[in-house]
């Protein structure tokens, strides 16, 4: 029995009917669809080394504790694996319209919080997997990781496995259990709190406790720098928009201009919020949008371990600049300064101090923000590095990847952005309602990512393709 940490509870707690948080991806396919029955038959082979599929979130009562996993003796496979057929002519856009309406539709709680869909009928003889898991389940590092596990690196369909053993769930944990584990945690609280000063006052730890410190010193002052103008409140229906680019241009954008393929994606990110702005007939000189941008501080021995480990900076996006070589060097200077100035570590540390404080508590502190207005950023930006190596499912070539981050606390747009065998794809998630002019942000994303890579001599994109 597992307890849910309090990043994973508080994406519980920010679930509201007009806020889901669910973590989505899109990957397509070339080549026949499997059937249904394979895939289920695929994905049940996985279940004995993946125990959170097969498990639900269950309270403490009177909120003495955070929640634990327990198995969950209702589950059934097929409630989980589902199928759709597109109809003719089975476009991307239709595969996007249908992704997000499955995506964005409510996770039951009670349940595993995870669901895939088969897509078939895409056309050029394509077809898809749409997944979703509730955000305090996985976190975009861990979610990688279990879908390399369903994929294989080898186009030679895999041997035909022996099904597991029939699965019966053990038994739950009686309300006298988890009462007596909760008292029992709350008499630790003082006694870890004591330890973790310990730990922070060694002298080997000295640094890096100093280093928190000014993170959250950092933190501060940025939290009291409020912004206006894409926040709001959301309505029930999502809109999804995709971009696509080559990741060894925006690497040969980087080899020539300076910063970090994940700069180059952010003035990109930049350049379209520029445009959304813009065409909104809003001025943006020496204006910024406010972005979080996640960081894992997952240890590489807890690589496909589920559950989240971020912490955050936040950047300002120059949406100010007009000259695209100039927002990209404002953001890869703005973002050495974060990475070495410790807010990231200061951010997780205030994360790893709520472990101090009453569940209760906790949850009522959560619910609380996530039902005020929230002006201190005004967009989220995921960058996820995937696989560079082509990958199969079930001997079928993936060809795209593409993300879905969820919106919540009045963030009406969030942008995720995925690598995969030398491409990039950008998911840009709007408000149905309050953002209807999602592809123009799109469009702005795909405008400056050309822009960029047309400023870059070919000189330089053909050696990153030779390297």
């Amino acid at each position: 029995m597992q307890r849910l940490s309090p990043l994973d509870v508080s994406f519980l707690h920010l679930e509201r009917p007009v806020q889901q948080l669910n973590v989505g991806s899109v990957l397509i396919f070339e080549g026949a669809a499997p059937t249904y029955d394979e895939l289920c038959a695929a994905v049940e082979v996985l279940l004995p080394a993946f125990p959170r599929y097969r498990q639900r979130v269950r309270r403490v009562p009177l909120d003495l504790a955070l929640p634990v996993w327990v198995e969950d003796g209702g589950f059934r496979l097929r409630d989980h694996v589902g199928h759709r057929q597109l109809p003719s002519p089975g476009t991307d856009e239709a595969l996007r319209t249908l992704a997000v309406a499955l995506i964005s539709q409510p996770i039951d709680l009670e349940r595993p919080l995870w669901h895939t869909w088969l897509v078939t009928g895409l056309d050029g003889g394509r077809f898809a997997l749409v997944n979703t898991n509730h955000h305090a389940m996985i976190d975009g590092v861990s979610g990688a990781d279990i879908i390399s596990v369903l994929l294989t690196t080898s186009p030679e369909p895999p041997a035909r496995q022996v099904p597991p053993e029939p699965w019966a769930p053990g038994p739950e944990p009686s309300v006298a259990r988890l009462v007596t584990d909760a008292l029992v945690e709350i008499g630790s609280s003082p006694v870890r709190a004591v330890q973790g000063l310990g730990r922070a006052l060694h002298p080997k730890a000295i640094p890096e406790s100093l280093a928190e410190l000014v993170g959250m010193a950092r933190f501060g002052e940025q939290m009291a720098h409020l912004e206006f103008g894409l926040n709001g409140s959301l309505g029930p229906s999502r809109d999804w928009r995709w971009v696509r680019a080559s990741l060894d241009e925006v690497k040969a954008v980087k080899n020539c201009h300076g910063g970090t393929v994940n700069d180059v994606v952010l003035a990109a990110v930049a350049g379209g919020f520029r445009a959304l702005l813009l065409s909104r007939g809003q001025s943006v000189d020496g204006r910024t949008v406010r972005t979080m941008v996640p960081v894992s501080t997952r240890d590489t021995d807890e690589r496909g371990a589920l559950g989240n480990r971020v912490s955050a900076v936040f950047a300002d996006l120059p949406v100010g600049q007009s000259n695209p070589l100039e927002r990209l060097h404002a953001v890869s200077a703005q973002l050495h300064t974060l990475k070495t100035g410790g807010t990231a570590m200061g951010v997780d540390a205030l994360l790893s101090a709520a472990d101090l404080l009453p569940a209760g508590l906790y949850g009522l502190g959560v619910r609380a923000w996530a039902h005020s207005p929230q002006r201190v950023f005004s967009t989220v930006t995921t960058n996820v590095p995937g696989p560079q190596v082509p990958l199969y499912l079930l001997g079928r070539r993936m060809t795209d990847l593409i993300p879905y981050i969820p919106l919540g606390a009045e963030l009406r747009i969030t942008v995720g952005i995925a690598s995969y065998a030398g491409g990039l794809a950008w998911g840009v998630t709007g408000d149905h309602d309050s953002v209807p002019d999602l592809h123009v942000l799109s469009d702005g994303i795909e405008a400056s990512i050309a822009e960029l890579i047309s400023l870059t001599p070919p000189s330089t994109r053909s050696e990153v393709r030779h390297a």
